[in-house]
């Protein structure tokens, strides 16, 4: 295996870490507005990425063929996360999170249809293998299916597999991460701005501080996400996404006493099963290729 695809493997693990991290935070910044909350994890992110671009002077500057994917990023990536922090505000954790964790599955698919990415069997057994590990670690009830909430967090796993697909190919068009984190972040501020104004909820000192260490948590996982789609094709990385379940459910017997039962176990081993197996698959997969090659 290449040193860039242990890169990316290091990388969206990371991530899973820091969004855990921002779902914690999230969680426990209280009742406010979904577009509140969004506003102030996009907030955090879109100073850091103007900060560094600044630092390494990194012109804003791309080719005409990125505007679009750049668009299309930015625009299905704010309504994936108004549609997750909207569903968490109304749906049980449990439903919420696993639909939202549909989104690995969908970065493969787009990339099948939108990128051309071959996907082979043993790939995509893996990555429904580790869905099946967050069924049984979440454990979702499902009984409000019809609702419309259920509905909307379905609609965010789909929009976040279709924007890191867009974040797929503009690392292959050369578009560097700072850039893609950068216009996404600041296009998210922009279009929640006007909702904030006008639906302002007051906040205590505590919630300000929170959601700032939510958006901190954010950009965190934000940059490192970016970089492991940019770095790896979605077949080979995706399926690591799913260790954010487990990163959350430390979180929760840390922070919140939440104690694991038999069956989350069971999902851990799971997920940390595929997650390996996906490893030796892809190692050995190289190293074949590679013989083929001398």
């Amino acid at each position: 295996m290449s040193k860039q695809l242990y890169k990316a493997i290091i990388l969206i693990i990371l991530s899973a870490f820091c969004f855990a991290l921002m779902n914690m935070f999230v969680h426990l910044a209280g009742d406010l507005p979904a577009v509140q909350k969004s506003f102030f994890r996009n907030l955090i992110a879109f100073i850091i990425a103007v900060f560094a671009m600044i630092k390494d002077r990194v012109s804003l500057k791309v080719d005409k063929k990125a505007y679009i994917p750049l668009f299309l990023r930015s625009f299905i990536g704010t309504l994936g996360i108004l549609c997750n922090f909207y569903a968490l505000d109304r749906l049980d954790l449990a439903d919420a999170s696993i639909l939202n964790k549909m989104s690995p599955f969908f970065v493969i698919i787009f990339s099948i249809i939108i990128l051309k990415e071959n996907i082979t069997m043993p790939q995509l057994l893996f990555v429904l293998g580790a869905l099946v590990g967050a069924l049984f670690v979440v454990k979702p009830s499902f009984s409000n299916t019809s609702a419309p909430p259920a509905f909307i967090a379905l609609t965010g796993g789909i929009c976040a597999g279709f924007a890191y697909t867009m974040v797929r190919l503009l690392g292959k068009q050369g578009v560097k991460g700072v850039i893609i984190v950068a216009v996404f972040s600041g296009f998210s501020c922009l279009f929640t701005l006007p909702f904030l104004i006008f639906n302002f909820t007051p906040m205590t000192f505590s919630q300000f501080i929170i959601l700032i260490c939510a958006g901190l948590s954010a950009a965190g996982g934000q940059f490192t996400i970016t970089a492991a789609y940019t770095n790896a094709p979605a077949r080979e990385v995706s399926v690591y996404d799913y260790t954010q379940i487990i990163f959350a459910a430390a979180l929760g017997f840390l922070v919140f006493g939440q104690v694991p039962d038999l069956l989350s176990w069971v999902g851990y081993a799971i997920i940390v099963a595929m997650a390996i197996a996906m490893f030796f698959y892809n190692k050995h997969r190289s190293e074949a290729e590679q013989k083929k090659e001398v």
